[in-house]
């Protein structure tokens, strides 16, 4: 990424730096012990609409400076969407002020210096789009025309959507840490309904990437949402019992995001957590491997430093089962006694390593049960590992799939589920911070007729 000084978000990149810079210096004079102060900007274009009829279009800027102090192990927070002056005076005062009035925490306070990133390296996560309105609803169109088109079967449509921001974010502390970078992201979905025996199911697709280039075509994505619907229709439901079950790729991710929550700092020194006092101790079954690369360029959870303006690394998460790391923010950091690493925010390009060649491989090894395709409720107890959802997707029997399935609900506990994990595909969804393809557990209850 090169500075284009004709790009106006260096100019606010600049000029973000400067309130953080300043927020900081009026925290010293009013006698605090330390601060740190981050703002996170984004503008941008969205566009909704159905069939082929505009229904929304949204142009926002958005943002707001937030800034911790720490007066001894007191600390104190205040925000502020003005950056002038005399609102960045007024909102350190504020937060100083609520420092007075909050207890002794001997865990509070900004990272370990030893471990920020003062010149973080550039990750190549801006390219703007220069995209029109009028352009953003014509890819909505297209979606929509080709979902429409691919099938009789499909007669109506739930929306487009376009998508293109551009963002920023600044962070700083009284170490004299005052880093910045701009950064972008573009998406195009599309959802449809079908309609066969007077039955009807929906079902959708996107793209996303940090490059205009990197997109799907909109008519791919409406191609993709049509058959997703279609494959759907004719839904049943299957016997009550126990079965093996796979998850596809892109559901699959969200079995690693429970493991995310699990092995979070928060969730550790609450001891709110089923895999407490589990680093180093067999997770998951011997064929899983785990790393995170945060320093992918262009990746959509790539990132230099963290939150805190700590910096990432690449590590081992899962190595051959084994839980390798903690994910751990300053303040959980040091409530365990444990050093932080990088996790402030969130996770960065987890690569979930694979056993087997694709789906159609997963699905063999499998034989009978079922291909998991969509999940649905909140039925997850990251302190007990429970596990119940709704799910919908297709029965399969001797490695290929024969019909829909609907209205069933999946269950388990996730600790016995992590460590049944029996395949791993190579058909990896690279959508988010969590790239893997489908997943094969052993068995699981599965509730139908």
């Amino acid at each position: 990424m090169q500075a284009d000084s004709n790009d106006p978000i260096f100019q606010r990149l600049n000029e973000v730096k400067q309130a953080v810079s300043e927020a900081l210096d009026y925290a010293k004079q009013l006698g605090a012990s330390s601060a740190e102060a981050a703002m996170s900007s984004t503008s941008g274009l969205s566009v909704s609409t159905r069939l082929g009829e505009l229904e929304t279009i949204e142009y926002n800027q958005d943002g707001a400076l937030g800034i911790s102090v720490y007066v001894g192990n007191k600390k104190g927070s205040a925000s502020t969407a003005d950056l002038s002056a005399d609102a960045l005076k007024t909102v350190v005062a504020k937060a100083v002020e609520i420092a007075k009035y909050t207890s002794e925490d001997p865990c509070n306070g900004v990272a370990d210096k030893a471990l920020l990133d003062f010149a973080p390296r550039d990750l190549d996560l801006y390219h703007p789009w220069q995209v029109t309105a009028e352009q953003g609803i014509e890819l909505c169109k297209q979606a929509e025309d080709a979902a429409m088109q691919f099938d009789k079967r499909i007669t109506n449509s739930d929306g487009a959507s376009f998508s293109s921001h551009n963002g920023l974010r600044v962070y700083g502390n009284s170490y004299g840490q005052l880093i910045g970078f701009p950064r972008s992201r573009h998406s195009v979905s599309c959802m449809v309904i079908g309609e066969e025996n007077g039955m009807m199911q929906r079902d959708s697709a996107y793209t996303i990437a940090r490059k205009e280039a990197d997109l799907r075509s909109a008519q791919s994505v409406g191609i993709e949402a049509a058959e997703e619907t279609i494959a759907r229709l004719n839904c049943r439901r299957i016997p009550t019992g126990k079965y093996p079950v796979v998850f596809r790729a892109d559901i699959a991710s969200s079995l690693f995001g429970h493991l995310v929550s699990a092995i979070g700092g928060g969730a550790l020194y609450r001891k709110s957590s089923f895999l407490l006092d589990s680093l180093g101790t067999q997770v998951f079954s011997k064929r899983v491997n785990i790393q995170e690369r945060p320093h992918i360029l262009g990746g959509l959870a790539s990132s230099a430093v963290d939150s805190e303006g700590v910096k990432t690394i690449d590590r081992e998460i899962i190595k051959e089962g084994e839980l390798q790391t903690y994910l751990l923010a300053s303040y959980a950091s040091r409530k365990l006694g444990m050093q932080a690493t990088g996790h402030a925010g969130g996770i960065h390009n987890w690569l979930v390593e694979a056993s087997h060649q694709d789906l159609k491989n997963v699905l063999k090894e499998m034989g009978t049960g079922l291909l998991v395709t969509e999940v649905m409720g909140q039925g997850v107890n990251i302190v007990t590992g429970d596990y119940s959802r709704g799910a919908a997707g297709f029965w399969v029997e001797n490695g290929e799939i024969q019909y829909p399935v609907s209205e069933v609900t999946i269950a388990g506990n996730l600790k016995d589920m992590f460590l049944k994990v029996a395949a791993i595909g190579a058909d990896v969804d690279v959508r988010g911070s969590i790239q893997t393809g489908s997943i094969l557990i052993e068995s699981m209850s599965i509730a139908g007729e």
